[in-house]
C-alpha cells in the first residue's frame, strides 16, 4: 500500500491552509497514495483561537469539505489533529478548551476513526517560545486503543508527545497495529534532540511501520517545527524521509518484511512484563 505524509508550515488563516491542504493532498493521490495524513494543527496553527473557531460553523464546513475531498478521491484521509468542541460522547469539552481530535475519513467521506490526545505538551523548551501548557486550552481524551483499517491493514493512531510513552505504543501494537500514525508539530528544539530516534525505538520495540508527519519552518515570530517527516520500518531503518521544507514524503508499505520480522524475532510473544 501506499501512504504519503503532508508536511506543511501551518499558520493562523485557516482558509489559506485549506487551500494548502487540498493541493498537496491531490499531489499525493497523483502520486498514488490510498492513505494520506495531515500534521498536527494543519487547519490551525493558532494555539489561543482554537475554541472560537471549533464553535464556528466555518469549523463545520472545513471537516464538510476535508469529507468530501476523501470521496472525490477515494482515499482514506488522516486529519492529524483538529480542534473539536464535542467529546467522542456528545457532551461539550468545558469552556475555553478543545479536544485535540485525529480525525480519519473513509473513501466515502465517512468518519471511520476518531483519536482524542491524551498526552498534553505542558513543558519548557530551550527556544525562543520557552514555555508549552497545552493543558490551557486542550481537554486530554480518554484513555484507549484507537486502531483502524485500510484495506486489511491495521493503523494505530497517536498525536506528537504521545511518541515519549511507549506503553501506548506497546498497547497499539498488541491490538494489531501494522502502521502507527503520528501527526505531529514537533518544536525545533526537541525535534532536532529526539524526533528520529523516538521513531525508530517505537518501531523497533513494537515491529511496526511508524509513520511521523511533521509540521515545520516558523509559524510566528516565537513558534518554529522540525518538519524530516519519515517512515520508518519495523526494523528501525528509515524507509523515506523529508527535509525542513514544505513538501510530500510518499512511500510504499512491505507487510512482508514486518511479517518476516516478527516471525525470526518474537519479541511481542516474548514479551514477560504485561
Amino acid at each position: 500500500m501506499r501512504i504519503a505524509a503532508v508536511q506543511m508550515t501551518s499558520t493562523a488563516d485557516w482558509r489559506a491552509n485549506l487551500i494548502k491542504v487540498k493541493q498537496q493532498v491531490r499531489n499525493a493521490v497523483d502520486s498514488g497514495a490510498r492513505l494520506v495524513v495531515l500534521p498536527e494543527n494543519a487547519l490551525l496553527f493558532d494555539g489561543p483561537a482554537l475554541r472560537q473557531f471549533a464553535e464556528s460553523n466555518e469549523s463545520q464546513l472545513v471537516l464538510q469539505e476535508l469529507a468530501q475531498l476523501a470521496a472525490d478521491l477515494a482515499i482514506y484521509l488522516v486529519v492529524g489533529a483538529y480542534p473539536m468542541i464535542s467529546r467522542e460522547d456528545g457532551s461539550t469539552v468545558d469552556q475555553g478548551r478543545v479536544r485535540q481530535s485525529c480525525l480519519v475519513f473513509s473513501p466515502q467521506g465517512e468518519l471511520v476513526a476518531r483519536y482524542d490526545k491524551i498526552h498534553l505538551f505542558d513543558v519548557t523548551v530551550a527556544d525562543q517560545k520557552g514555555t508549552y501548557q497545552e493543558s490551557k486550552i486542550i481537554e486530554p481524551g480518554q484513555i484507549f486503543v484507537p486502531i483502524f483499517a485500510v484495506d486489511g491493514i491495521k493503523v494505530g493512531l497517536s498525536i506528537c508527545y504521545d511518541i515519549r510513552f511507549p506503553e501506548f505504543y506497546r498497547e497499539l501494537a498488541m491490538a494489531g497495529a501494522e502502521l502507527i500514525l503520528v501527526p505531529s508539530a514537533f518544536t525545533y528544539k526537541t525535534g532536532a534532540a529526539h524526533w528520529q530516534v523516538l521513531l525508530q525505538a517505537r518501531a523497533i520495540e513494537n515491529q511496526c511501520y511508524l509513520l511521523g508527519i511533521d509540521q515545520c519552518g516558523w509559524h510566528s515570530e516565537t513558534r518554529q517545527t522540525y518538519g524530516h517527516s519519515m517512515l520508518v520500518n519495523p526494523w528501525g531503518d528509515v524507509v523515506a524521509a523529508l527535509g525542513e521544507d514544505e513538501s510530500v514524503l510518499i512511500a510504499d508499505l512491505d507487510l512482508s518484511m514486518l511479517q518476516q520480522t516478527r516471525q525470526a524475532m518474537p519479541v511481542l510473544q516474548h514479551r514477560r512484563i504485561k
